[in-house]
């Protein structure tokens, strides 16, 4: 909600804009108009802009009729607004800037971010909206190959987003699913409930739910993509970063024969031990930390937390594991990725586990990215495609 505030008086003047779904994300004021108030933003499905200045709703007008089916935003603009810095996105586009010159009504390109996509070669990324089974509504994304729109059932990647708290899948260019896209495979990114952008109330119900609620709302997000005819049930694959991590293995715990295959990139593996080893960075945030995920000193919460640790339940994976660590992760020591490859691997269950010694909380180096989505590719290949590659040898 946005309100008009008087600060001399220490109150509300009135209410000016508010919704009933999403967080609005920012207010707009020109200070060559003496401030008038320009436009409201939320995000919703999409980036969403509400014009409210006249001057403001021709602007709109022309920037969206110019750019059908695109999200843009000012990047920036001359004092005098005579001239704009406009960017552009969509599903299919990572991204370009246009100069728009308001007096000769011009818009031109200036940079294209990457040229060498094209449009038409991209898959498309789908708003859905469905019911989870305690009845709240839940958004999110789904990225669907050519070969499900011409009404195949197609392999699935379910990447639940990191974080967990107040943190969002978007509507717009995803490079990983893009590319996972162009080997056959859809991607379905569930906002469960705990993700920011739905109101407090939405964030706070998923308070104490982590690896338990939350959790379900993925499996019905997955539920849901079946039900529409998008993917073939068997070929479900389950891939996440951080928390996202976390949620594989809880994911191959909790619904052992749900999901064919999973990927866990620097996911916590034990949440007694994720707490004992926090960083002193996130020490101020502890305390949150605990109130929001569980407090082993609550004897309820101690019970919970060994429900939901992975490495306690690893005699329920059954299905194939791909391990991915940094060396140097000062969120998710390494310990969280040794801990159940080591105990997976003491019961005979072959887990690839790549390391990088030169990495931290994900991957920052082109070369180690590659060759994590090179092994990525191959594991989902093997158990998503039922390919078997050749080994490949270097002289």
């Amino acid at each position: 909600t946005v309100y008009l505030y008087d600060l001399k008086e220490n109150k509300v003047i009135k209410k000016l804009f508010a919704n009933d779904d999403f967080d609005i994300t920012g207010v707009s004021l020109s200070r060559n108009r003496n401030y008038e108030l320009d436009y409201y933003t939320f995000e919703g499905e999409k980036q969403e802009i509400v014009p409210v200045s006249d001057y403001y709703k021709k602007l709109h007008k022309r920037i969206t009729e110019e750019f059908p089916n695109k999200e843009y935003s000012i990047a920036d603009k001359t004092d005098d607004e005579s001239k704009y810095l406009v960017f552009l996105q969509s599903d299919k586009l990572y991204g370009e800037y246009w100069s728009y010159n308001v007096e000769a009504n011009k818009f031109e390109l200036l940079y294209n971010l990457m040229p060498q996509l094209k449009g038409e070669d991209m898959a498309e990324m789908r708003p859905i909206t469905f019911k989870s089974r305690d009845g709240k509504t839940i958004h999110g994304y789904i990225t669907l190959p050519k070969a499900a729109l011409e009404g195949q059932k197609v392999p699935v990647i379910v990447n639940p987003h990191g974080g967990p708290q107040g943190v969002r899948d978007s509507w717009g260019f995803n490079p990983e699913a893009q590319l996972f896209a162009s080997r056959g495979y859809a991607t379905l990114q569930v906002n469960f409930r705990i993700s920011g952008g739905y109101g407090r109330e939405f964030l706070e119900s998923g308070f104490k739910q982590i690896g338990r609620k939350a959790m379900d709302d993925v499996e019905d997000g997955l539920k849901y993509v079946i039900s529409q005819g998008w993917v073939d049930p068997d070929k479900a694959a389950i891939y996440g970063g951080s928390h996202g991590g976390y949620a594989v293995l809880r994911g191959l715990t909790k619904t052992p024969d749900l999901y064919a295959a999973g990927v866990d990139y620097v996911g916590v593996s034990n949440l007694f031990t994720f707490m004992e080893t926090i960083p002193p960075y996130w020490k101020p945030y502890e305390k949150i930390l605990r109130e929001i995920w569980y407090d082993e000193k609550v004897p309820e919460e101690k019970t919970i937390m060994e429900e939901v640790s992975p490495v306690f339940h690893i005699d329920k994976i059954k299905k194939p594991l791909l391990v991915v660590q940094g060396a140097n992760d000062p969120r998710v020591n390494i310990d969280e990725s040794d801990q159940i490859v080591r105990a997976l691997r003491a019961k005979g269950v072959d887990v690839p586990y790549m390391v990088k010694y030169d990495e931290g909380h994900g991957f920052g180096k082109e070369e180690n990215r590659i060759d994590l989505y090179k092994a990525m590719l191959g594991f989902y290949a093997k158990h998503l495609k039922d390919e078997e590659l050749a080994p490949q040898f270097r002289d």
